[in-house]
């Protein structure tokens, strides 16, 4: 078909209702839309295959991940372009727009038939394949321990090595807390010890750090703050990793490493309990159980620091539906809550929330960061997994880093504190000053 970038420029404008904001190239190498932006490459029919199978967020991330799908140019820049066309765009009570206009617009005789056509189909049909780094939907109730296991095995065990090149030395795989100038690895390192001091650990006292991921946070505490500490996670290949590090730092009398899930510890109390990063993988059906074993698991005064990703608040939270995108390839099961809900969960669990810190802008720094180096190390991250796993990360993370931007999401830190009957929680009077 010649010239098909200019037709389908103007059925993608019909269906979207809005321009597209970027440049189109299609598979016969012809291209529309406005210069000087970044462009979209249709590198193969099969793109719009996808997306008639799986019209929304599913069949573009099956397009992205399989390379039927690029970006040519600043991908960020595509992305914040196209956001407002594709992903922001609010539906309309008489007309959707953007994705949320797809469904609709297949179901069109006469869209469908342009559709068809550009794809090239004739009947009968059979729909592309899912890329291999597609997560299998689950069956069964969400956040059982096999299911939970699956989830995190499918996001984490994917090779050491991968993380290495795109988390850096630090081995941190959340928010890193920022100073001008500072790299990636003294704004990991700064967060660590915002942790340990907000959680007023010293020597002698017991740490439970749950989803440990590789170690960082139990390593840092033992060697800084002299404590002995319990690290969990589910994930074989970070447990192994994190191992090696405790017993090439000569800390392994102080600092064991377990793959168990929270809900099976049995051998309390802890003095301070940090989760970072890990509540997102929790799930809404979950959080009061959680919040409730913490809880449990703390003497009396113990400190919970609780560092997790929120979403805005919707106005019916009946509607709040998981992204297609990462529910298939990056984090199965994930779920994320308002910030709100989490502070109610854990109040409601006995808590005594003392402070919470939003760290939204040092997440979108951090994933900028991530980016670039997994940019650096292209071709050995295609190597080390796949180039459709590469492609997972690169837009998983240049994505939510402008989500972050954005504030369509933000992180924040809570410290609550299992208060004594006394009442006395053994705080500082002054807020912030940690180390009372």
């Amino acid at each position: 078909m010649a010239q098909a970038a200019p037709r389908l420029t103007a059925l993608a404008q019909e269906v979207l209702g809005a321009p597209l904001p970027v440049r189109l190239r299609a598979w016969d190498g012809s291209e529309s839309g406005p210069p000087g932006t970044p462009v979209l490459v249709i590198r193969r029919r099969r793109a719009l295959r996808r997306l008639l199978w799986k019209p929304g967020e599913l069949g573009l991330a099956r397009a992205w991940v399989a390379g039927d799908l690029d970006i040519q140019g600043d991908l960020y820049q595509a992305l914040e372009l196209m956001a407002g066309s594709l992903w922001e765009r609010v539906a309309d009570s008489a007309r959707p727009t953007g994705l949320r206009a797809l469904p609709a617009a297949v179901r069109d005789p006469r869209l469908r038939a342009a559709a068809r056509e550009f794809a090239g189909l004739t009947a009968p049909w059979v729909p592309p394949a899912p890329p291999a780094e597609e997560a299998r939907a689950s069956t069964g109730p969400l956040h059982t321990l096999r299911r939970d296991r699956q989830a995190i095995s499918h996001h984490y065990d994917v090779g050491n090595t991968f993380y290495e090149r795109v988390l850096g030395p630090s081995m941190v795989y959340s928010c890193a807390y920022w100073e001008p100038g500072a790299t990636l690895e003294e704004a990991q390192r700064a967060k660590l010890d915002l942790v340990c001091r907000k959680l007023g650990l010293g020597p002698g006292m017991r740490l439970l750090d749950v989803g440990c991921g590789w170690g960082s946070m139990v390593l840092h505490a033992a060697r800084e703050y002299g404590v002995s500490a319990v690290g969990i996670t589910l994930s074989e290949e970070q447990a192994g990793y994190a191992r090696k590090r405790v017993a090439e730092a000569g800390l392994a009398d102080r600092v064991e490493i377990r793959v168990q899930d929270y809900r099976e510890l049995g051998d309390g109390p802890f003095d301070a309990i940090s989760s970072i990063g890990m509540a997102e993988h929790v799930g809404s059906a979950r959080y009061a159980e959680y919040a409730a074993d913490l809880y449990a698991l703390l003497r009396p005064g113990g400190r919970l620091l609780n560092h997790q990703i929120a979403r805005r608040p919707l106005a019916d939270e009946q509607h709040y539906r998981v992204n297609e995108f990462i529910d298939r390839y990056v984090f199965p099961d994930g779920e994320l809550a308002p910030l709100g809900r989490t502070v109610g969960l854990l109040e409601r669990a006995g808590f005594e929330v003392r402070d919470v810190e939003a760290l939204r802008e040092h997440y979108a720094l951090t994933l900028r960061a991530w980016v670039a180096n997994l940019e650096t190390h292209w071709d050995e991250a295609v190597r080390l997994t796949s180039p459709g796993r590469a492609r997972v990360w690169r837009l998983y993370m240049a994505a939510s880093a402008l989500s972050f931007e954005r504030n369509r999401i933000g992180v924040n830190q809570v410290l609550a504190v299992r208060t004594p009957v006394s009442g006395k929680p053994g705080l500082p009077l002054r807020a912030r000053e940690w180390r009372g």
